[in-house]
């Protein structure tokens, strides 16, 4: 039998789950609620069950222990409360009578769902799901937990909002990682500042995975929607929800970052669209970026940005986005009015011309036949069908934006330094070449290099902790400030240490400051980007739960 934890501090326990921890003092009584499994309760001969934490229409989640590893995770519990009927003595779950197929299918959607995940993480941005079981007649999910805080959090902390360039490059890893969702064919329709996690080691994590009808007004379980991140259409079942609802909730939660205000919510928004233009709100955020988010935040699905590498790119590069809006995607524009009215005028022109001159010698009205090009293969004729050029290794200024040999595709470019591949050359791109051209307007996602990313590491040691910050805001260094104890050798308040050596030539993110504090300190926060002073007057409102608490 494996050996007991304490699920506070992970150390062996001899006695079972009685009275106090003798290592951390902390009670190893049962608190959690009637219903839920019991403090201590072992799962699958791997895992033990902490403290109970939250509940949605999907289930309960735990603070859980991985015994073999001495490791904190989260569990969750697949428990619908519109379904289920308690639980047995043994600790089986127990449907409904009458609801016993919907429990089993819903159970199922549960079961695909964190399996999927599963095989899919970790990735960049996603939280990674460590196991799925099923015990109890039900099923259980163990994902990664990680120190940090949530975005909403953030936020709170902070007495200013995020410039546009702060916000995209906070929300790239869970942008990409959204990506990487829907290429695996998962939504996930729960995206809000809430389920954005601030690790103290690494980049932002999205967590709050659900099922469909979890995030889904009017179906079986008790739906769990975010106002003002929640797409319209997840407030039916008669509706469909897709990628444009997942690129809807990150507009929505970029407005936030850079405005301060939460989006009016899609309800309210369909009866009166009250939701005032980020630029309006902010006068530093400049009208193209606007403009992007409106248009990937429209409530008709159909004429809303459809992909988060659209989004991506259209909140890189007020370029993409301006081409984007002069193809229709945002409004039609006057250029191109003028430009379909000079071609018709052409048109015109001509066959007047035609007329006047007799027309054609046959007396018929002249026509164009669209050509199939076609190639003959021993004999046989068969059409050729179009394939995605190579565009690796092109420069993007020069050798395709304008270039009109791609005007059928939509160039949509995402930038990565890379000190291997010179700045302005394409590094990859999806689809790859020679695969089929499946549409017309295909669209092509090409990563740029946009060259090293270094600059020099500043003399920090010994500023206040609110010089620092602003010497490294000034030259775009993106830091974590860590607290530490004051040992008596260092001065309270200012920086001990950086994790690079002034004079270093330093890629401008993941800086790690070590700033003493006076007196002992429970909690350990930091700023991922911005003011880092902000973080000292931090208040436990939305923290995300932290290992060890």
């Amino acid at each position: 039998m494996p050996k007991l934890l304490c699920p506070h501090c992970l150390q062996p326990l001899d006695d079972g789950y009685h009275g106090d921890c003798p290592h951390c003092g902390r009670t190893l009584e049962n608190r959690n609620p009637e219903g839920a499994l019991p403090f201590g309760t072992q799962l699958g001969g791997k895992y033990t069950v902490g403290a109970y934490l939250s509940a949605d229409g999907d289930g309960l989640a735990y603070r859980g222990v991985l015994n073999d590893e001495k490791r904190f995770v989260l569990i969750k519990e697949y428990f619908p409360v519109t379904l289920c009927n308690g639980r047995s003595a043994a600790g089986a779950l127990m449907p409904k009578e009458e609801k016993e197929v919907l429990f089993k299918t819903s159970r199922m959607d549960f079961k695909d769902l964190y399996d999927d995940l599963k095989n899919l993480t970790p990735a960049t941005g996603l939280s990674t799901i460590l196991d799925v079981m099923e015990e109890n007649n039900t099923v259980y999910a163990v994902e990664e937990s990680e120190k940090g805080m949530t975005l909403s959090h953030y936020l709170h902390l902070r007495s200013r909002t995020l410039t546009p360039a702060e916000a995209r490059t906070l929300l790239q890893p869970i942008m990409e990682g959204v990506a990487q969702l829907h290429r695996s064919g998962l939504i996930h329709r729960g995206i809000c500042p809430d389920n954005i996690l601030l690790p103290i080691d690494g980049t932002a994590r999205l967590t709050g995975y659900g099922t469909l009808a979890l995030r889904t007004g009017g179906s079986e379980l008790k739906s769990q929607l975010y106002p003002g991140y929640a797409a319209p259409e997840q407030y039916s079942a008669a509706e469909f929800s897709g990628r444009y609802t997942d690129v809807y909730a990150l507009a929505a939660v970029c407005y936030k970052m850079v405005t301060g205000q939460t989006p009016v919510a899609a309800p309210q928004r369909r009866v009166r669209d009250s939701l005032e233009s980020a630029h309006s709100l902010e006068a530093g955020v400049p009208t193209w970026f606007s403009q992007v988010l409106a248009c990937a935040m429209r409530l008709d699905p159909a004429k809303r940005m459809q992909t988060v590498p659209e989004l991506m790119s259209a909140l890189t590069d007020p370029n993409v986005a301006n081409a984007m809006f002069e193809r229709g995607d945002n409004q039609i524009s006057t250029s191109k009015i003028m430009g379909v009215s000079l071609v018709v005028i052409f048109v015109l022109v001509v066959l007047l011309l035609w007329s006047l001159l007799g027309g054609s010698k046959d007396g018929t009205t002249p026509t164009s036949t669209p050509q199939t090009v076609t190639s003959t293969v021993a004999g046989e004729s068969s059409t050729e069908k179009a394939t995605v050029p190579n565009l690796v290794g092109l420069r993007y200024a020069t050798d395709i934006k304008g270039n009109t040999a791609y005007d059928g595709y939509r160039i949509v470019m995402v930038e990565q330094s890379s000190d291997t591949v010179a700045q302005g050359v394409v590094i990859s791109q999806d689809p790859p070449a020679g695969t089929e051209k499946l549409m017309d307007d295909q669209i092509i996602q090409i990563t740029v290099s946009s060259g090293p990313n270094l600059v020099e590491m500043p003399d920090i040691i010994g500023f206040t902790q609110a010089n620092a910050s602003k010497k490294l805001d000034a030259l775009g260094i993106q830091y974590k400030m860590v607290m530490v104890d004051n040992d008596g050798t260092m001065a309270a308040g200012c920086v001990a240490k950086t994790d690079y050596l002034a004079g270093t030539k330093i890629n401008t993110e993941n800086v790690t400051v070590i700033v003493s504090i006076a007196g002992e300190r429970d909690d350990t926060l930091v700023a991922q980007t911005g003011n880092a002073a902000e973080s000292n007057s931090a208040s436990p409102e939305g923290e995300a739960v932290t290992e060890g608490d």
